[in-house]
């Protein structure tokens, strides 16, 4: 203790035992968090999630449902725990962690093990928001107890229940699909023979080549049949398998029927297989019995969202796929179905708003209800990553029925700037580089590239912009601006700068061309 705080000990000794209280408190506080922070839960994975993101994924982990015999069923309700949460819904989250620790304790017929490590992380973090930190210390204590009783093979490892949680949490939220396979991979190297694992690995596999030109690898392909042997039981993956092999040529129509009659025989979830058969039977059969399988389904199970959403799903492919015009009566259909799915679906149901403007496209007397339809989305309140969506699907709108070409590569260039990762945003800058051969959408091309673009740009893209506008100076001028306005000192950067010096006739001051600042932005 200094001179100084026994002279305040003696004069003041409340101030100074509440000063050393709230410092061992904050000491204490620290200490629990940076625990907490190095916990393995669904709170420490970059589950950084949207709003609409957080909702669709909900709706998806409710029509997976909770059939007994589901393997997941664990890692559904922690995954369900942590999403509600994320919505603010407390109580609803520590109800489904509860839930999910009955659930690993019944599917392992153990009271405990490291299958819980997950659970038990994410009840710490619940504890510790909820301001409820002697609960938060309890459970942290029990992941503590948990790694002690059942280690990892090595400290730079983690538990193949976590691996396989964490995988399947990022596969459930469209995360990265590399990652995805690794950790399953993992998993399976350190405890093979966990039938869902492999079969989760397969799927996995699949979802990573899913838009892959040349289709599957053969290595994955048998993988997926040396999963399907390992777990004939599952209806889902025999229908991608199926998939697969009729995209090969093979002739698989009396199998997706065998298949179809012990689909309709399951209880009624996303993962019954029926969505991907609904596929192989409109590609390698026909449109209509997909469509008279869907509605026998639903007729089983009238009140069940998912089959009616599978049934609106058969209607469209088969006026969008058709090459012919679709029949009045078959569009009113399909909007009926989809306008029910919506309201089936209140938080979750951008994509079907946007089918239903494409099917009023699709009319010859219902132009100007997708134009509304377009508008009314396009002017409604979105996060990022579902504009990104809406911005491409309004591209293609434009290009294919209003042939607009100028004004749908500019919603691609939309698109292709928002910097979400998505399937979406890659077919728009796809888009974007196979219209850039002629003169015009060369130039959007390359504006978007440079605008668009995290790095410096390359000199073949800088010189490729700059060309392009060569017969109009003006515009060779902007791109000189360009590129002497991005912060990064190269050969080219002082290039332009030397072009618009000589250009405006004018000096640019030495510290401001070279200090790394933006050049000054010069009026013409």
């Amino acid at each position: 203790m200094t001179l100084y705080q026994s002279i305040e000990s003696k004069n003041h000794p409340n101030i100074y035992r509440t000063t050393k209280l709230r410092k061992q408190l904050n000491d204490e506080s620290q200490t629990l968090v940076s625990r907490l922070e190095a916990l393995q839960c669904h709170f420490t994975w970059d589950l950084d999630l949207s709003r609409s993101l957080l909702l669709r994924c909900r709706d998806n982990l409710l029509n997976i449902g909770t059939v007994n015999g589901n393997k997941w069923l664990g890692q559904i309700y922690n995954l369900r725990g942590f999403i509600q949460y994320r919505l603010g819904f407390s109580e609803d989250a520590q109800s489904f962690f509860n839930k999910a620790k009955q659930a690993f304790c019944k599917i392992r017929s153990a009271d405990e093990g490291p299958w819980l490590v997950v659970n038990y992380g994410d009840l710490a973090w619940l504890h510790h928001h909820l301001g409820d930190q002697a609960e938060s210390e309890a459970y942290l204590s029990k992941v503590d107890a948990l790694n002690k009783k059942y280690p990892s093979l090595s400290q730079e490892e983690l538990h193949p229940e976590t691996y396989a949680e964490k995988a399947y949490a990022l596969m459930m939220v469209s995360g990265d699909k590399t990652l995805v396979v690794d950790y399953f991979q993992r998993a399976i190297e350190m405890q093979p023979g966990i039938r869902e694992w492999n079969t989760s690995h397969a799927l996995a596999l699949m979802y990573a080549s899913k838009h892959s030109r040349t289709g599957l690898d053969d290595d994955i392909l048998e993988k997926m049949r040396i999963a399907q042997e390992q777990d004939p039981e599952n209806l889902y993956l025999a229908a991608h398998y199926l998939c697969q092999r009729a995209m090969r040529g093979e002739s698989i129509q009396d199998e997706a029927r065998e298949l179809a009659t012990k689909v309709l025989r399951s209880p009624v979830s996303s993962y019954s297989g029926l969505k991907p058969l609904l596929w192989v039977y409109r590609k390698y059969i026909s449109d209509d019995e997909a469509i008279d399988l869907a509605e026998e389904a639903l007729k089983n199970h009238p009140d069940e969202r998912y089959l009616k959403r599978c049934v609106t799903l058969c209607y469209k492919w088969k006026i969008i796929f058709s090459m012919e015009s679709p029949k009045k009566s078959l569009i009113d259909r399909a909007i009926l179905l989809l306008e029910e799915v919506i309201a089936l679906y209140p938080h979750s149901s951008l994509m079907r708003k946007i089918e239903i403007a494409d099917v009023y496209a699709l009319s010859h007397d219902d132009q100007a209800k997708a134009d509304q339809k377009y508008q009314e989305l396009l002017e409604s309140d979105l996060e990022l990553a579902d504009k990104q969506m809406l911005y491409n699907k309004y591209a293609y709108y434009l290009h294919f029925h209003k042939h607009n070409r100028n004004m749908s590569i500019r919603y691609h260039m939309k698109a292709a700037k928002i910097p979400q990762q998505s399937f979406f945003r890659k077919k728009s800058i796809k888009v974007l580089e196979k219209r850039g051969r002629d003169r015009l959408c060369a130039a959007l091309c390359y504006e978007g590239r440079l605008i668009f673009s995290d790095s410096p740009p390359k000199k073949s893209l800088l010189d490729r912009a700059i060309s392009v506008h060569q017969e109009d100076g003006n515009m060779s001028i902007q791109y000189h601006m360009k590129a002497a306005a991005i912060p990064h000192q190269s050969f080219f950067r002082k290039n332009s700068i030397k072009v618009l010096e000589k250009r405006q006739g004018q000096t640019v001051r030495r510290n401001n061309r070279f200090s790394g600042k933006p050049a000054r932005a010069i009026v013409f």
